[in-house]
């Protein structure tokens, strides 16, 4: 197997270890020359679609900036090449049919790297809930971001290249969780402001969402990094799950030792070593990647019917 990592920046660089780690790493790309000089001993592009065309991988990590998820996904799944594109897979109506009509059309595999469903706080719950109804849930996403953290990239902040603010980006992997353990709503009620922000960035740093299955406040606005919060009322039962934590009626529960180190920033947790795993896995085994283009397509949604919503209802 070879594969091709296009965009090294923070998220791709660790994409890059990995695979590098595993021998799989055939090619890097970026437009930024400079990212370039540590790959010394590998093909080097600055163009994704002549590196694909070129290298011929088996499989592209799609690590780019979100407006240019869709257009790499559907030229990659297009030449029969896998495809693990990082979060979101896309940011508009438009790019999500282009997207799932060429995984519909290809022979080759789409991912998308929603990782935290592999932590090992996630695999607990998940099989804690198999046979039980949620009542309702909660997540709350308190973090710090700063107009130094948007400058560093010239897409940041903007509607027409990040696609949103805190929800698109740092909140997308909670509401995601929330989909995957409590179920898709069947509508999505929503209010975006700019607490902190303002004049810095064109897009949101602070969200509600309501849907009938759970709630999500979302901020970028709180002085320091708060852990991630999920609490989920099944029955008699709560469940909170934080970072390496599970209560069940405040109770800790053993939820197994890490098993991957967790590299990059804290806040990646340590789910891409085995979502890359499992990835390359079926890939061999021929089978079908559980986090596919329609797993993908379901936080898509949510997050473009908030942009929509303006205090009202719209369904899914």
């Amino acid at each position: 197997m070879r594969s091709a990592v296009i965009g090294v920046g923070n998220i791709g660089t660790l994409h890059a270890s990995i695979l590098s780690r595993c021998g799989l790493l055939c090619a890097v790309c970026d437009t930024d020359e400079k990212k370039l000089g540590v790959y010394k001993d590998l093909p080097v592009y600055t163009d994704y679609k002549k590196m694909i065309d070129e290298q011929k991988p088996d499989s592209v990590h799609i690590c780019t900036p979100h407006y240019l998820h869709a257009e790499m996904t559907v030229y990659a799944l297009n030449r029969g090449v896998n495809v693990l594109c990082e979060k979101p897979l896309c940011i508009s109506y438009d790019q999500l049919e282009s997207v799932l009509e060429a995984e519909k059309r290809s022979s080759a595999a789409l991912g998308v790297c929603l990782q935290n469903r592999y932590n090992r706080e996630t695999v607990f719950v998940k099989k804690y809930l198999e046979g039980r109804k949620t009542d309702f849930a909660t997540g709350v996403v308190a973090w710090h971001r700063t107009a130094e953290y948007y400058a560093s990239g010239e897409w940041r902040g903007k509607w027409a290249t990040e696609g949103g603010g805190v929800l698109i980006n740092q909140a997308l992997h909670t509401l995601d969780l929330l989909g995957y353990l409590c179920g898709t709503p069947s509508y999505v009620c929503s209010t975006l402001g700019n607490l902190s922000l303002r004049g810095v960035i064109e897009v949101e740093d602070t969200a509600t969402v309501a849907t009938d299955r759970f709630t999500l406040f979302a901020t970028n606005s709180a002085l320091t990094d708060m852990p991630v919060e999920i609490s989920i009322r099944t029955g008699r039962d709560l469940i909170k799950m934080m970072p390496g934590t599970v209560l069940v009626n405040g109770e800790a529960q053993d939820i197994g030792e890490e098993k991957f180190i967790p590299l990059g920033k804290e806040c990646y947790g340590s789910g891409h070593g085995a979502l890359i795993a499992d990835f390359y896995d079926r890939l061999g085994k021929g089978e079908k990647f559980p986090i596919d283009g329609a797993e993908g397509a379901s936080s898509v949604r949510m997050i473009l019917a908030a942009y929509k919503s303006g205090g009202e209802k719209v369904k899914l």
